[in-house]
């Protein structure tokens, strides 16, 4: 049996809307949103944080999150925070989601 792909192809977005998902219910570093992502899909999402990281700088240059640096467990760390342009493109993204999941889901009924 061949290694398990943790990251498959259509996971294009996925990581933005799991960041953003996550970032709405609370401001955390970005190891923490790797373990996150981790913890809710059940380990069926492995995001590395070679991965993650350059999502969050991009989000945060496009103005979707902001960071600022915080104590956390005694160590300096960035902590991100979803900002409104953040949370407009989280609720576009779930309905975006939603209709691509109902449409699979049509097809793979039989249309």
């Amino acid at each position: 049996m061949g290694a398990r792909k943790t990251n498959p192809d259509f996971t294009n977005g996925v990581p933005e809307l799991l960041i953003l998902q996550i970032l709405s219910r609370q401001s955390l570093h970005g190891y923490a949103i790797v373990a996150r992502i981790r913890e809710i899909t059940d380990e069926a999402l492995q995001f590395g944080e070679g991965s993650i990281y350059p999502i969050l700088h991009r989000l945060e240059s496009d103005g979707k999150i902001v960071a600022s640096e915080a104590e956390v467990n005694g160590r300096n760390r960035m902590v991100y925070r979803i900002t409104k342009p953040g949370v407009a493109q989280l609720e576009a993204s779930i309905q975006n989601w939603n209709r691509i999941c109902s449409a699979i889901q049509l097809a793979l009924s039989g249309g």
